[in-house]
């Protein structure tokens, strides 16, 4: 088993910053990927970025050029850098991780709001 905890999230004006953190525990080896999604009222949860264990990453059009994914491998965590954000970007935003390709975990979700 693996638990993801999220932290970060809160409230910020359009064109601000916010960075949330994923802190992994448990059985943590084998993790392939890491990832964050979000999901908005009344819509899909997307992915929007990932990051595999040797360091590739991958962004949703919707936020490239504006969010970085990275990961401090000697503490287990993943980070989600924002910048410009939008109102259109507020949504719960979700930790992912997927182990031995097969088993997919989740955190609790973090909320972030852009006001205008």
């Amino acid at each position: 088993q693996v638990q993801l905890v999220e932290s970060g999230g809160g409230l910020v004006q359009a064109g601000g910053s916010l960075r949330l953190s994923c802190a992994a525990s448990g059985s943590t080896f084998s993790i392939n990927v890491r990832a964050w999604y979000r999901q908005a009222p009344g819509k899909q949860r997307e992915l929007i970025a990932a990051i595999t264990s040797t360091g590739t990453t991958n962004y949703a059009d919707s936020v490239k050029g504006r969010f970085t994914i990275s990961r401090d491998n000697a503490k287990n965590t993943v980070y989600l850098q924002m910048n410009s954000l939008k109102p259109e970007d507020t949504a719960v935003y979700y930790c992912n991780a997927v182990k031995d390709n097969a088993h997919m975990y989740w955190g609790q979700g973090t909320q972030v709001t852009v006001s205008s």
